[in-house]
């Protein structure tokens, strides 16, 4: 197995993620099969119990694994299907040592740091490498493992030198070290500085790892003069400090890496020169070029809990993408913060709560996406009852279709206290309900979780056609509430319908209103499976509505998009 180590100094958030995936990218293009594995050194065992505020969204693996957002752009660039032991916290290495502690494993041994910890780290590493998970029998060729968090983190230090132990293992022609660092200008000076990253590597040097080449992140293209000075203090050559600029959209990262010849540097440190073939990166030029040249935009109210920060809805915002550029459009989502649509904040924030009101009532569809808690479900309810009272395209995920449920059984059915058991445990029309097998004192893990089936039951719903006439669908899951199946009669008498369940067919999973051109509420998450190149069925019929196409485009597609 061959090994890319992508670290990062300076700062966090530099963009290693995209760094590595561009890399698997670049990788792949050469004709090699490639895996990735991202190490978290925080020490909770997985992302599932982390605010959306702190460390954005949680993604969602086929296998119920909630991991860092990073695999999912792992999966989105390279088109494969990663495992929850892809994602490699400090939590998940001590809670394996420890219960191997109290087997008795160690023969009495103390328990240190080094070696078993280290051990462990490594031995995770090694054999989550060889896991196949691009569709094909056999371990891949190369792994890219991203270091999450800035060399010098007491934290990351375990891995450093678990890591440091591995590239002497494995030899110096099955390890490449890539180090992410910031290459600032100070607005004063107007010069590139160097120092910072000269630092950050000499900190990696002194922990026994020495970076093969450099990933320089900056505002503008590196001068000449600062890469001369970055080679000769970091002793790197040249040929491999990359400059990762500033681009117009991610899609030319792989491209910026081609056009600097990172491949031939990668594959020349790997020995693996003769085994590769010229990059073929032609469906992501046309990608990148197509999206720089696109003119015409779409606008999409996004009605969230979270859109402080919108890395909580990352995988929405790249669903809503590919699906726009599908159909050579632009999104253009307009954030609305759910609480800012409520009556509570006419009177606090009467500015704020008109803007949104406004921003609502000029989008050309309204989409409410995931979220816990009870903070902002007002707003979501009003949102989705403009949306279906003014014919306006809607889509509700997972929360998102709760509330339509809610808001439905409140103004169609007069149920005026209608309500999740998670927001009112005392309501006297509960709709939505805790799930029978989720547990009420443990979080982590406990939800219904990972890739589950949904029989599609109405061949004339515009879901089933979307899907192409499918019979099922396999989607991903993270929730622990669901729609009351004992008032599912009731709600479709009144006239809503629910034309995707799962295979005990009490579960609901899609719902859809008739009456209304696109009204549609899913209790999975369709965002986790969306690519570039093959949007979400469901998020491309969102933007079909919202464009007055969705008719024309289901007759023309009769088999799906």
């Amino acid at each position: 197995m061959k090994y890319v180590l992508v670290s990062g100094g300076v700062v966090s958030g530099l963009g290693k993620g995209v760094t590595a995936s561009s890399v698997g990218v670049v990788l792949k293009a050469c004709g090699l099969r490639v895996t990735s594995i991202k190490i978290d050194p925080y020490l909770n065992i997985d992302a599932g119990t982390m605010s959306p505020f702190e460390h954005g969204e949680v993604f969602v693996l086929d296998d119920g694994g909630e991991v860092d957002l990073d695999l999912g752009n792992y999966e989105r660039f390279l088109d494969v299907t990663l495992t929850k032991d892809n994602n490699i916290t400090t939590g998940k290495i001590y809670q394996s040592v420890l219960e191997k502690e109290r087997r008795g494993d160690y023969l009495g041994k103390t328990v240190q740091v080094v070696p078993h910890i280290t051990d462990a780290i490594k031995d995770w590493i090694e054999s989550v490498a060889v896991i196949p998970v691009d569709r094909n029998e056999g371990p891949a060729d190369v792994c890219v493992i991203e270091l999450g968090g800035t060399v010098g983190d007491i934290e990351s230090m375990p891995f450093i030198e678990a890591l440091r132990q591995l590239s002497f293992s494995v030899g110096p022609d099955n390890f490449c070290l890539i180090h992410v660092s910031l290459i600032p200008v100070l607005g004063v000076v107007g010069e590139q500085k160097t120092k910072p990253t000269q630092h950050s590597v000499r900190e990696l040097r002194a922990l026994g790892l020495t970076p093969h080449l450099l990933a320089c992140r900056s505002a503008e293209p590196l001068l000449q003069s600062t890469k001369d000075k970055l080679s000769q203090f970091c002793h790197v050559p040249i040929n491999n400090i990359l400059n990762i600029h500033d681009v117009p959209n991610i899609w030319h990262i792989p491209l910026l890496l081609r056009n600097q010849n990172a491949h031939h540097s990668i594959l020349q440190q790997l020995n693996l020169l003769s085994n590769a073939t010229p990059p073929d990166l032609q469906r992501w030029t046309e990608m990148a070029e197509s999206y720089d040249n696109l003119t015409e935009s779409v606008r999409i109210a996004m009605v969230g809990k979270y859109v402080g920060l919108t890395d909580s809805y990352l995988s929405v915002v790249k669903a809503l993408l590919h699906a726009c550029v599908a159909r050579s459009l632009r999104p253009s989502i307009d954030w609305i913060a759910a609480s800012d649509l409520e009556e509570e904040s006419a009177k606090s924030t009467p500015e704020g709560h008109a803007a949104a009101w406004e921003t609502l009532k000029s989008a050309a569809c309204v989409l409410v996406p995931g979220g816990f808690g009870d903070r902002g479900v007002k707003g979501m309810m009003l949102a989705a009852k403009y949306a279906r009272e003014n014919n306006v395209p809607y889509l509700g995920i997972c929360l998102g279709m709760q509330i339509s449920v809610i808001e439905f059984a409140r103004s169609v059915l007069g149920w005026e206290r209608a309500n999740s058991v998670e927001f009112d445990a005392q309501t006297p029309n509960p709709v939505v309900i805790f799930m029978p097998e989720g547990s009420r004192t443990h979080m982590g893990s406990t939800m219904r979780l990972g890739s589950r089936r949904t029989f599609l039951q109405a061949p004339d719903s515009i879901t089933f056609k979307l899907y192409g006439n499918s019979e099922y669908v396999d989607e991903r899951h993270r929730h622990r509430y669901e729609v009351n199946p004992d008032l599912i009669g009731t709600l479709e008498e009144a006239g809503l319908k629910f034309v995707g369940k799962d295979e005990s067919e009490k579960r609901m999973e899609i719902l859809e209103l008739p009456s209304h051109p696109f009204y549609v509420g899913v209790q999975f998450h369709p965002e986790f499976k969306s690519r570039p190149g093959r949007p979400s069925a469901l998020f491309l019929g969102l933007i079909l509505a919202a464009t007055g196409k969705l008719e024309a485009h289901i007759s023309r597609h009769p088999n799906g998009s």
